[in-house]
């Protein structure tokens, strides 16, 4: 069962355009399929007519008229055995050319066939073996059959009425042989065309008894006793086998049953009998010659209209051979052209249609969307009409499923606008509140300023302390303030003129958070920064320090390094707490490579505060497993951002406070 359905599955279509070609074909298939078999059957009968012709042309006919010259010439052998005389013997020699131009025509038949005799019928070679024994002894037969010295003239009739009988009944073997083959359409039976064969032969037998006894003046026994079992047979075989003739085949035969002659050959057949052996009565012979001959050539026409001749006119592709296969043929044909047309046609616009249909969805999904959720994260409006105008549901299936798509498409562009308002809500949200918070934390600093200066000039270290403690706070609260206005797209208002050095930007990066003896800092290299990107760089990595001493134990340390490289520098920040797992590791690193910041995600809102600050100054931040177990993120500043001269003044914009560079950058990031 297992393997049934493996099968199935490997044999199933996959693609849509090879299921609809598969439906569509099945009953093309099937249609020629039985368009096929019809045409083979046609071309069957075809074939089998041509052969039941060749057959017809080869053999019967040759048979037939054998069959007929040897009976004439057993007549006129039998007259001639009787009475002996001159005019008997040129009628028996003219006969016996007859014969022999049969034998030849019917050897000729026999060479030239093309039927194979065995395939015909598994008896017919023999008695085609047979038959030709019979020509090769054809001297012999008349040799015996004309009398000799030895014999009287009675035996001699005798014989030659059985040797001559014999000879026929071998040509009607090989007849009866050549009925197993399907004639054609045209003749009637072959079976029923052997009977009145028989039939003929039957008068045949009568004639040329009779034809002896009238030459010798009287009919013996024997003779009278063949004539009458010819007699018996032609009788019991004639009408039977006539009814069961075609209906074309059966007026020739009741036209000959209802003549004269048949009448006077049933006369002449009733007197003999009556009479019996004996002398012939020349009263009941009258006419017998003529009348016997007559009927003769009658039956013999009739037979040939029946059997051969019919054969012989038979049209291989005429209505009678062809008929209703022919026309079933012809219509098949149309009906398989027309429907291969028409499925070809709808099934074409069926694939077109789904192609469209599939296209249609490909654009929509893979750029039409994605444009205007681009223009709507970019806070640019979006006109859903215009970009999917509604459909009319209207059509067949294809179109509506067309039109569900559009309605999927403004329902997926009305919720994406919808959502952008509201970050863009948020967004604005985020920036007031930043801003009355930056307010606040400007005059709390300043207040902590002057309180720290107060505590200096008293010395009171304990005050002091604490002062700082609070100054720290505030600093981060300040810089949450300025990640609220980062994540809203809008740049902090603070920031230098001048390049400042490397080691100052790292001073100030660690100043910003709370445990700041946590981190190490090593050697760094004598460079500087311009100064547009300083306070976008501190921030960064304050956010990143902060982060690395948040997620590990207090006891450790978080290092800062920074290398120059031949197109920038790279900083890299590593603490060495517990670590994150591979998913949780590309999750932070899609956030920090991601080109839309979500503010709905309230979680690791620092990493996005990080994406927009490296998108904003061309930088590259990932995260990568350290090898204390712990984190380390590695920031790439670019060339373009870096300067190798160090600075002289390191003032920073608007303040003047201190004449140490350090420790004024400090305070400014702190301010």
């Amino acid at each position: 069962m297992k393997i049934f359905h493996a099968t199935t599955r490997l044999l199933r279509p996959r693609s849509v355009r090879a299921k609809i070609v598969a439906l569509l074909m099945l009953p093309i298939v099937s249609l020629m399929a039985l368009w096929s078999y019809a045409a083979v059957t046609t071309v069957a009968a075809i074939g089998d007519t041509e052969r039941a012709k060749d057959v017809n042309s080869e053999l019967l006919a040759p048979v037939a008229e054998f069959v007929t010259a040897v009976q004439s010439e057993r007549t006129a052998a039998m007259r001639y055995a009787a009475k002996p005389g001159e005019t008997s013997l040129d009628d028996l020699r003219a006969d016996q050319q007859a014969t022999d131009k049969a034998v030849t025509a019917l050897r000729a038949g026999l060479s030239s066939s093309s039927s194979d005799a065995a395939l015909i019928d598994p008896a017919l070679p023999d008695r085609l073996q047979t038959l030709e024994a019979d020509f090769s002894d054809l001297a012999a037969l008349r040799a015996g059959a004309t009398g000799s010295a030895a014999k009287d003239a009675r035996t001699t009739v005798s014989t030659a009425y059985t040797d001559y009988s014999a000879v026929i009944d071998h040509a009607f073997a090989v007849t009866g042989a050549l009925t197993s083959e399907q004639g054609t359409d045209a003749t009637s039976e072959a079976r029923v065309v052997l009977e009145l064969s028989r039939v003929r032969d039957a008068v045949a037998r009568e004639q040329a008894l009779l034809a002896a006894a009238t030459a010798s003046g009287t009919l013996g026994k024997e003779q009278y006793a063949r004539f009458v079992g010819a007699v018996a047979t032609q009788r019991a075989l004639l009408r039977p086998a006539v009814a069961d003739l075609k209906t074309a085949h059966r007026p020739a035969y009741d036209v000959l049953l209802d003549s004269d002659d048949y009448a006077a050959l049933v006369k002449v057949e009733d007197g003999v009998t009556d009479a019996g052996p004996g002398p012939v009565s020349t009263a009941v012979l009258k006419d017998w010659d003529a009348t016997s001959t007559a009927v003769l050539k009658g039956l013999a026409a009739a037979e040939e209209d029946a059997g051969t001749g019919a054969a012989a006119k038979a049209d291989v592709f005429g209505w009678d051979n062809l008929g209703a296969s022919g026309v079933a043929v012809v219509l098949g044909l149309a009906g398989v052209l027309l429907s291969l047309l028409v499925s070809v046609g709808v099934g074409r616009g069926l694939i077109v249609e789904l192609l469209d249909l599939r296209n249609s969805a490909l654009e929509v999904a893979g750029r039409r969307l994605p444009q205007a959720m681009r223009k709507l994260h970019a806070g640019q409006g979006v006109d859903i009409d215009a970009e999917a105008p509604m459909r009319r549901l209207a059509g067949d299936e294809l179109a509506q499923v067309g039109t569900a798509l559009t309605a999927v498409q403004r329902a997926a562009l009305k919720a994406a606008s919808e959502r952008a308002e509201l970050l863009s809500g948020i967004s604005g949200v985020y920036v007031s509140l930043a801003r009355r918070s930056q307010v606040l934390l400007h005059r709390q600093l300043d207040l902590l300023s002057v309180m720290e200066q107060r505590q200096q000039e008293q010395q009171n270290h304990a005050e002091l302390y604490d002062l700082y403690r609070v100054d720290y706070l505030a600093t981060r609260m300040r810089r949450h303030s300025e990640s609220l206005l980062i994540l809203s797209g809008i740049a902090p208002g603070r920031g230098w003129r001048d390049p400042i050095a490397l080691t100052d930007v790292l001073r100030a990066a660690v100043a910003e958070i709370e445990d700041a003896t946590r981190v190490q800092v090593w050697a760094v290299p004598k460079v500087s920064l311009n100064g547009g990107s300083v306070a976008d760089v501190i921030h960064l990595l304050a956010e990143l320090v902060e982060n690395a001493a948040a997620f590990s134990p207090p006891s450790t340390k978080v290092q800062l390094r920074a290398a120059r490289l031949r197109d920038g520098i790279l900083i890299e920040v590593e603490d060495s707490g517990f670590g994150m797992n591979e998913e949780a590791m590309a999750e932070a690193n899609g956030k920090l490579r991601s080109e839309r910041v979500d503010l709905l995600d309230a979680k690791q809102i620092g990493l996005f505060v990080v994406n927009r600050l490296a998108e904003r100054q061309g930088l590259r931040v990932e995260l990568r497993q350290s090898t204390d177990g712990g984190v380390a993120a590695a920031v790439f500043i670019p060339e373009n951002l870096v300067r190798d001269d160090m600075p002289v003044h390191r003032e920073p914009a608007g303040h003047g406070r201190s004449t140490d560079p350090g420790t004024a950058l400090i305070q400014q990031r702190r301010r």
